[in-house]
């Protein structure tokens, strides 16, 4: 099938390339050139792993382009998938829907033949009713149908997710669209991944209720590991022995700094709006916004504790800025609340992330950004652990306690052990579990 991508950011990017590699011809069009340049010339704006080559190799062989020519693109498609930004609106919390209703009515302008739109975008509930209606108004002869076909895709492990999904979803009521939406995602079929067909509305509200339900998880598990601090016990065991019981499960049960990225902060708040609009209030969800909220600012608090309740004039030396591992997206990341804190207690603060730098020197002043974790705790009198990076999993513990002012280390990840830390010399304090 011939499709078009509307927006070339995570979402649009990690679709476009993965469709491409199911055989589909695809088009990403991105009103950004220097974006699209990038794109042309062989780069990659996001960091994802293996995208780089999955796009090098369908570009190659001529089924994926990139183009600011969103006309040339939509005219010769068969599905239009609208992938722009829905970032929460200031002010409110509702989610800014400003660039979907604006691709609905390019798209619309320029659309030839039957043409299924779909929105990847997360959105709230209703919004593919306000896109048919602006399409509808914009070209009153159009024939076509707007789907809801909400992303899953976990950062670090988009390419996975897309091509071994544990569901699609997809909102229409349209027999023709729902015959096209089968032939774009037919090379799942021989995975026998479930492929859910529901209204529009119910689809749209599946991201969301998915999303909340997971950060409602996480809160869980990080109130729990303050009690275990208190009562003496150990939030990791836990959290197998709850995880076990299949019925709950262990996924999203580990306790930290609090959740970020570009999902769970933004998708959360704007169900708790939209369920607020509609007189039937989220009390679960409305408390874990605020529980995250509180949690990403006690860490800094924590680290305080830990320096002996005072980091003025100090050093503080952080491995990992970014909200998760192996992406470089900055969004609502637990450091943008630790780091300015630290700084503000009097803190001087040296930071180091194997992808993240470049997104966080924009966000975050007077960080010295170094090239590797042993540089990052020369002279510290403190090394913290914000991100769970696979290269802070082994390090030499002896080496970096050689390298530091004061061998205290603040482990927000739960990467090491008690006794590890202990046996090279740390004092160590870490989340949910005794600490000595």
């Amino acid at each position: 099938m011939r499709v078009a991508m509307i927006g070339t950011g995570y979402v649009g990017l990690v679709s476009g390339a993965c469709f491409a590699d199911f055989g589909h011809e695809v088009i990403c069009v991105d009103k950004d050139a220097n974006k699209v340049e990038t794109l042309n010339s062989g780069g990659i704006p996001i960091y994802e792993p293996g995208l780089d080559m999955l796009v090098m190799r369908n570009v190659r062989e001529g089924r994926l382009s990139f183009t600011q020519d969103l006309e040339e693109a939509v005219k010769a498609a068969d599905a239009v998938f609208i992938a722009v930004g829905t970032p929460s609106r200031r002010g409110d919390g509702f989610a800014d829907l400003s660039y979907v209703y604006a691709a609905a009515k390019e798209i619309a302008e320029v659309m030839d033949g039957y043409t299924v739109v779909v929105t990847k975008s997360t959105v709230p509930v209703g919004t593919g009713d306000e896109v048919e209606r602006i399409i509808r108004e914009t070209r009153p002869d159009a024939d076509f149908a707007v789907v809801s076909n909400p992303e899953f895709l976990r950062e670090g492990a988009a390419i996975d997710d897309f091509k071994r999904p544990d569901r699609v979803v997809v909102g229409t009521d349209d027999d023709r669209a729902r015959t096209a939406m089968n032939e774009l995602y037919r090379p799942l079929f021989l995975n026998e991944t479930p492929i859910v067909f529901t209204s529009r509305r119910t689809s749209e509200l599946i991201k969301y209720a998915a999303n909340a339900f997971l950060a409602m998880k996480i809160t869980f598990i990080n109130e729990i590991a303050d009690l275990c601090e208190k009562v003496g016990a150990n939030v990791q065991e836990v959290a197998k022995g709850v995880g076990l019981d299949n019925r709950i499960g262990g996924k999203f049960l580990h306790a930290g700094p609090g959740y970020g990225g570009s999902c769970f902060p933004k998708d959360t708040l704007a169900l708790t709006r939209t369920a607020q609009e509609y007189d039937a209030p989220l009390r679960l969800i409305e408390t874990v916004v605020e529980v995250n909220d509180a949690r990403k600012r006690a860490m800094a608090s924590k680290v305080i504790e830990a320096c002996g309740g005072d980091v003025n004039g100090k050093t503080v030396a952080i491995l990992g800025v970014t909200f998760k591992p192996n992406t470089d997206d900055m969004r609502d990341a637990p450091s943008l609340e630790i780091i300015p804190a630290l700084q503000k207690a009097g803190a001087t603060v040296r930071a180091f992330d194997p992808a993240g730098t470049v997104e966080a020197e924009k966000l975050l002043q007077n960080v010295e950004f170094v090239s590797g974790p042993y540089f990052c705790a020369e002279g510290a009198d403190v090394l913290v652990i914000i991100t769970e990076w696979n290269e802070f999993r082994a390090l030499d513990m002896k080496r970096l306690k050689s390298t530091m002012k004061s061998p205290i280390l603040v482990d927000l990840r739960n990467i090491y052990t008690l006794e590890e830390a202990t046996n090279a010399g740390f004092a160590y304090t870490s989340v949910g579990r005794p600490n000595g």
